[in-house]
C-alpha cells in the first residue's frame, strides 16, 4: 500500500437526518439479549443480561431520574445537539435523538467473523492506512467512521480477492465522502494515492458492486456523535473529550469491536477515559454525569469488556505498526492524549477495566 503522510484537521460539524420515534430511551434494551464476550447485543441467540449505566450507583439515580426524563434529560438532550450543531431545528431534537437510538440497531454484525482469505489484521492494516488518507483529504471524522462501517459491511457481504481490498477500502471511503462532504476528490485524485495500483475504470467498477452490494444503503450514526452528546450532557473536560474521542477511533482497528452498538462503544470510551483522566468530583458534575448515564447502554459484561479492549489497545498504540491514530493524537490540537503517561501502565489501565 502506498505511504501517506498525515495533514490532521478535526471538523465534526455534520448534521444528522432522521425520522421520528418514541419510547426508546431509558427502556431502549429491555427486550435486547447480550451474549458473552465476542457476541453481538442483539434480540438473536443471546443471554439476557443486567443492564448497567455509566454512573457506578446509576440504578439509584435512574429510578430517580426517570420522573425527569421528560423534562430534564430531554431539555439537555436538546441543548448539546443544538451546541454540537447536530441539529438545524431545535424542535425535532429529541425524535432525531430518539431516531439515533432507534437506528443503530440497523446493519448491525451477529458476529466478527472475517472472511477466511482475511486476517484481523490485514484489515487493521488497511483501516490505518485509510485513517491516514482520511487525513490527507481533510475529510470530515464522521466520513472516516461511515467508511469503516461501509467496509465491515462490504467485507462480509461482496466477494473480494486480498488483491483489491486496497481498492475496496478507497471505494467505501470514496462513498462515505459522497454521503458526508461538500466537496469530492477527483477519481484520478484517488488512484494516485493508490500508487495508480488501480485505474479509474477498475475503481467505478468496485463503487457499483459496493453500491449494489450494499443494497444502496449507507445510513449510519457513528458512534461519535453519541460520544459528543454524552460528553456534552456530562459536562465533561476538553482534555476528556480528547482522550475519549481517541480510545473511540481505536474501536476502529479493533475487529471485535463491530459487534456492539455506537452508542456502547462511546460510553465505554467516555467512562474510560474519565478514569485515565480523573477530575475532582463537584456535586454539579456528580450530577451530570449521572444524567448523562441514565442513557441506557446495555450490560455490564459488555461494558467492561469493550473498556478492557481499548485500554489494551491504547497500551500497546504506540508500538504497533498500524499507529496512525496513536500520532494523530499526539499532536497539540488534540492536547497530546495519545501520549499521556496514563495511558504507558499496562496493568495499572487495564486494572481500571475490572
Amino acid at each position: 500500500m502506498a505511504p501517506v503522510i498525515m495533514e490532521p484537521e478535526r471538523r465534526w460539524d455534520r448534521r444528522l437526518s432522521a425520522q421520528t420515534n418514541e419510547d426508546i430511551i431509558m427502556g431502549f434494551h429491555e427486550d435486547s439479549q447480550t451474549c458473552s464476550a465476542g457476541s453481538v447485543i442483539g434480540t438473536k441467540d443471546g443471554c439476557l443480561e443486567e443492564p448497567v449505566l455509566l454512573y457506578p450507583h446509576g440504578l439509584q439515580g435512574l429510578h430517580s431520574l426517570q420522573a425527569l426524563v421528560p423534562s430534564l434529560l430531554r431539555h439537555e438532550v436538546e441543548t448539546a445537539l443544538e451546541k454540537l450543531d447536530l441539529i438545524w431545528d431545535r424542535t425535532f431534537a429529541w425524535d432525531m435523538f430518539l431516531d439515533m437510538m432507534r437506528t443503530q440497531t440497523q446493519n448491525s454484525f451477529p458476529n466478527a467473523d472475517l472472511p477466511w482469505h482475511f486476517t484481523d489484521a490485514t484489515q487493521a492494516t488497511l483501516v490505518d492506512w485509510l485513517i491516514q488518507v482520511h487525513e490527507v483529504m481533510h475529510f470530515q471524522e464522521e466520513t472516516l467512521y461511515l467508511a469503516i462501517h461501509l467496509l465491515n459491511r462490504s467485507l462480509r457481504q461482496i466477494k473480494v480477492t486480498t488483491v483489491n481490498l486496497q481498492l475496496l477500502g478507497m471505494v467505501c471511503l470514496f462513498l462515505a465522502a459522497k454521503k458526508e462532504e461538500c466537496v469530492l476528490p477527483e477519481v484520478s485524485g484517488l488512484c494516485h494515492l493508490m500508487d495508480h495500483t488501480y485505474t479509474k475504470h477498475q475503481l467505478l467498477r468496485m463503487e457499483r458492486k459496493v453500491f449494489c452490494g450494499l443494497k444502496f444503503d449507507l445510513s449510519y450514526c457513528p458512534p461519535l456523535h453519541f460520544l459528543l452528546l454524552l460528553a456534552s450532557i456530562a459536562r465533561c473536560s476538553a482534555k476528556v473529550v480528547w482522550m475519549a474521542r481517541y480510545l473511540l477511533e481505536l474501536s476502529l482497528l479493533e475487529s471485535q469491536c463491530v459487534v456492539f452498538l455506537p452508542v456502547q462503544l462511546a460510553g465505554a470510551a467516555l467512562c474510560l477515559a474519565r478514569q485515565v483522566l480523573p477530575e475532582p468530583p463537584t456535586p454539579e458534575g456528580e450530577a451530570a454525569w449521572c444524567l448523562a448515564s441514565s442513557i441506557h447502554v446495555g450490560s455490564e459484561t459488555a461494558l467492561l469488556r469493550i473498556m478492557h479492549i481499548l485500554a489494551n489497545a491504547a497500551t500497546k498504540a504506540h508500538t504497533r505498526e498500524t499507529c496512525a491514530t496513536f500520532i494523530k493524537f499526539s499532536s497539540p490540537e488534540t492536547m497530546h492524549v495519545s501520549i499521556h503517561p496514563g495511558l504507558k501502565n499496562p496493568s495499572g489501565l487495564l486494572g481500571l477495566c475490572t
